[in-house]
């Protein structure tokens, strides 16, 4: 009771004293710092446990503690995730837009702390995985729960998801803009004149932050020593459509391994399984070691010594040129396995940083081809893996603007706009050929569930079924006679009365219009039951219906109203066409108020 009333205090102080816009730009303004606080504690975690681990590894002996340090990292995580954490916390980004989508944006309080030590146990002990989608996860879920504390409504905690998610984005990478055109084009929010003064507020405080927190430190090092030229546009075309192709390949490996996960309840056989491929791949592949993010900067670096760095301690080491080339496409090709293998098997993390890092390795390895064997106008191999980099996250997220200006804003590569622009563009140009739908947005396009900028579909996909279902009717029972059937009408507002077996399942109904005729002829009261005079319903409709499914039915079976059915088979309650329109045209205008 006291913690009510301190609440409903706070809502009085804010409600006097700040209007919705206004107040909903303080809370932008702390969501942009409590995200870049949470990605600073995560990367922080990861870096103290990565070098109070690695420092074991001698220099010259081969990585057998790949071996068990990234099952036992899973383990943690997965003993965590079941005993502390109890809920399903991985895929973040699909869980945030299953939260829009389907949960008012509601997200659980726990998602305001329990990815960041999931997955900084996950990846500091060498999971091949991203932290960027648990810090999203995490960002929106404080701005989730700060909404919720000061009872926002629905839209409004919508808005503030974006910006938490901004918010994480531009924090980790100190990158404002693209935490911005990440909330558009992945979570699918808006833009317009309302959201966009608070995501950008949220943006710009969490880059601020960030850079008071850490300095002007980048993630990734980058010097333009060959500016782009016009007749680099070929090389440039060819480069998205292979970063398409590989971004395919990525969706498609990480889908087919997850479903080989999901069919194994055993969490322990998960373990077991998950473990064995992970760690056989560090071995082989030490540069799929937690987020990658080193191996990109000796990529980008382009120095020949660096290079050799990437082989160090592997069965390619020494082999030259083309040693080094096999040993990228080998870590092109196994990538997917790794990211797969380490969440399958009961890790945290997601496929943000993946992504960045195949793209490095696909751009490294078409721009080394390309120049030997002399395809073209020579292509620096830096700006090639620059340029990578942006395609296939474009083309794995399905957000070329995100690509395009995350890289350029983490790399201060603003003078190759044109080329990555090239690169991410006709990368997801050459994706969108076989997948419509992002590796985040796939799941939940299959299921009806994920929210996109076409109005009607998002009004369609936010209505949920139990809004419209009307649970006051009328049951009458099969054998009793018309007379009381016409008494129970007297009582019933509705024009269809549901006919009801002894365990409430439905068995028909009497539709009022078609019995009109011999309704009122009193002598017939005791020559028909109810068993003569139901139908059958044209069609049931069940609780986890998307309403995009209700519409169809309605229009199929031309029905004013039609019945809602349990697990169970026993009746819920019916939807009124008239009701679920009036309902639609409501919430399209106040989709479109703004």
């Amino acid at each position: 009771m006291a913690n009510l009333k301190l609440s409903d205090n706070i809502l009085t102080w804010r409600q006097k004293h700040f209007s919705d816009k206004r107040f909903i730009l303080v809370l932008a303004f702390f969501v942009g710092i409590f995200a870049a606080l949470a990605a600073y504690v995560l990367h922080s975690l990861i870096h103290i446990i990565q070098k109070l681990l690695t420092v074991e590894i001698g220099a010259n002996q081969y990585n057998w503690m790949y071996l068990i340090l990234p099952v036992i990292g899973i383990f943690i995580t997965m003993l965590f995730v079941h005993y502390v954490v109890r809920d399903n916390i991985s895929h973040g980004i699909t869980r945030i837009l299953y939260a829009i989508s389907s949960k008012r944006s509601r997200l659980k309080a726990h998602n305001c702390w329990s990815s960041v030590v999931a997955s900084a146990v996950t990846i500091g002990f060498g999971g091949s995985v991203g932290a960027e989608a648990p810090i999203v996860l995490t960002g929106s879920a404080i701005a989730s729960n700060l909404g919720q504390l000061f009872r926002m409504n629905n839209k409004t905690l919508m808005l503030l998801v974006g910006c938490g998610a901004a918010a994480a984005i531009a924090g980790i990478f100190k990158a404002p803009i693209a935490g911005l055109v990440f909330t558009i084009e992945v979570l699918m929010i808006d833009l317009t004149m309302a959201s966009i003064s608070p995501i950008l507020i949220a943006s710009v405080t969490a880059t601020s932050f960030t850079y008071v927190l850490v300095g002007d430190a980048k993630l990734f090092t980058f010097t333009l020593e060959d500016p782009w030229v016009v007749n680099r546009v070929p090389s440039n075309i060819l480069l998205g459509i292979a970063c398409g192709l590989v971004s395919l390949y990525f969706i498609r490996m990480m889908t087919f391994c997850e479903g080989i996960f999901i069919k194994i309840h055993n969490r322990y056989i998960k373990l077991i399984l998950g473990g064995i491929v992970l760690s056989s791949l560090l071995f082989l592949f030490p540069a799929l070691y937690g987020e990658g993010y080193s191996s990109i900067n000796i990529l980008l670096s382009g120095d020949a010594n660096n290079l050799q760095q990437l082989t160090t301690k592997t069965f390619f080491a020494g082999g030259g040129t083309m040693m080094l080339l096999a040993y990228v496409g080998c870590v092109i090709l196994t990538k997917a396995f790794a990211t797969a293998s380490t969440n399958g098997a009961g890790g945290c993390g997601g496929t943000f940083a993946p992504s960045l890092f195949i793209g490095a390795f696909v751009g490294f390895l078409f721009g080394s081809l390309w120049n030997l064997y002399e395809l073209g106008p020579f292509f620096p191999v830096e700006n090639a893996t620059l340029l990578g980099m942006a395609g296939v996250m474009s083309g794995v997220m399905h957000a070329p603007l995100t690509g395009v200006f995350l890289i350029a804003e983490l790399t201060a590569g603003y003078d190759l706009f044109m080329p990555l622009m090239i690169v991410s563009v006709f990368a997801y140009l050459t994706i969108l050929l076989f997948e419509p739908h992002s590796i985040y947005g796939m799941r939940l396009a299959r299921q009806g569930k994920l929210i996109t900028h076409h109005t009607d579909h998002s009004v369609l996909t936010l209505m949920t079924l139990d809004s419209v279902i009307d649970r006051e009717f009328t049951p009458v029972e099969p054998d009793i006679e018309m007379g009381q059937l016409v008494h129970a009408l007297s009582k019933s507002y509705s024009e269809v009365i549901p006919v009801l077996g002894p365990a409430k399942n439905l068995l028909g109904e009497i539709d009022i219009n078609k019995i009109r005729h011999i309704i009122f002829r009193t002598e017939l009261y005791n020559h028909f039951k109810v068993s003569q005079l139901m139908q059958q319903p044209k069609t049931k409709l069940r609780l986890g219906d998307p309403i995009e499914e209700v519409m169809q039915a309605f229009d199929k079976y031309n029905s004013q109203y039609l019945p809602v059915i349990d697990d169970e088979g026993q009746l819920y309650g019916y939807i009124s066409r008239t009701h679920l329109l009036t309902q639609y045209r409501q919430m399209v205008a106040d989709f479109s108020n703004e």
